[in-house]
């Protein structure tokens, strides 16, 4: 039987679980999309890998760890993002709340063109 604190017990679980595992499954693509990092203007990037709980695009400026960021993909209101790590122009985030299964598998349907 399931009951609203066996679903929000449930939904915390999966969420600390998902931040705190971030080899979770990454999947490579390409995404135009615009990011935006707090204090600056919206630049355009590419979004090289997305997961559930983040992704990782191509930023030629240098961007800081623990700096908030939010990314917009088209069709999509805009995600607010923590840089974890930048290196050689690309930035890695984490989503400040978790992507919906149904709203990831939809992104990777659209832009994913790989035909699987």
């Amino acid at each position: 039987m399931t009951t609203p604190m066996t679903t929000k017990f449930f939904q915390d679980s999966y969420q600390r679980a998902a931040q705190e595992d971030r080899c979770g499954a990454r999947t490579r693509l390409a995404i135009p999309a615009q990011l935006r990092a707090s204090g600056g203007r919206a630049f355009r990037t590419t979004v090289q890998d997305l997961s559930i709980s983040g992704f990782s695009a191509s930023a030629i400026n240098r961007m800081h760890e623990g700096q908030l960021c939010w990314l917009t993909m088209p069709g999509l209101q805009s995600l607010q993002a923590q840089v974890v790590w930048w290196q050689d122009s690309t930035v890695g985030c984490a989503f400040t709340q978790l992507l919906s299964p149904i709203v990831h598998a939809a992104i990777l349907e659209r832009f994913r063109g790989d035909g699987d």
